[in-house]
């Protein structure tokens, strides 16, 4: 049993390593499709649209499933067309990486787009007024604020990412998850080994909880909070 419980601690630290992999996608596509929404260009505007829409319409398992087996089947099409006889096999842990990061990028977007736009944009004006560019106006100005202003939303974002990287276990990515079942089937205890991956996921989300926490009363600091 003990060889069992290690295997899936093992796992967890892919676990791990998926969920703050697809986070790093996540958070670039949330940016660039928060800038895209606010650009009032009509062409990025209307892509970034259909990308929250389409993405936060379709279930995650589903998606997944059409960039591991679709994804193959048209990389080998696409190689087959260019005349090369090769195939190619998408790794299950890039697979579950650019599809988590693919999916929370769409809700990332909405959470940074709210940010900025809770920002007074007098604020950017007169940085621009002060002689900043754009790139620095939101790096110094824009940035800072949107943090505190993002911190909640993406809090929740986060911590639903975390539990979606068990899906990965459907494509064959030995995670926690994986592990957990396998070690259910070899030793009939569906109930203990499953609940040991919930308690390594508890306590997963509670650490993020603690650090997301500290990061919000760090980016609050000198700020004056409403009473509820």
């Amino acid at each position: 049993m003990t060889g069992y419980y290690a295997s899936i601690l093992q796992g967890a630290l892919l676990t791990v390593g998926v969920s703050l992999a697809a986070l790093g996608v996540a958070i670039l596509l949330g940016l660039a499709g928060a800038t895209a929404k606010l650009s009032g260009r009509p062409l990025l505007v209307g892509l970034a649209t259909v990308y929250t829409t389409l993405v936060r319409g379709i279930p995650e398992l589903v998606l997944m499933l059409l960039v591991f087996y679709g994804g193959t089947i048209g990389l080998n099409h696409l190689i087959s067309l260019l005349g090369f006889k090769a195939t190619v096999d998408i790794n299950p842990f890039v697979a579950g990486v650019l599809t988590i990061g693919f999916i929370y990028g769409a809700y990332m977007t909405e959470t940074f787009r709210g940010a900025i736009l809770s920002i007074p944009r007098g604020q950017m004006e007169a940085a621009w007024a002060f002689g900043m560019g754009r790139f620095q106006t939101f790096v110094r100005i824009t940035l800072p604020q949107m943090v505190r202003y993002a911190l909640p939303g993406f809090t929740n974002n986060w911590l639903v990412l975390i539990k979606a990287t068990a899906l990965v276990s459907l494509i064959g990515l030995k995670e926690m998850t994986y592990l957990a079942k396998q070690a259910s089937s070899a030793t009939r205890e569906p109930f203990t080994f499953f609940l040991f991956a919930a308690a390594l996921f508890l306590v997963y989300t509670s650490v993020s909880l603690w650090a997301l926490r500290w990061l919000d009363r760090r980016f609050s600091l000198g700020v004056k909070r409403s009473a509820a």
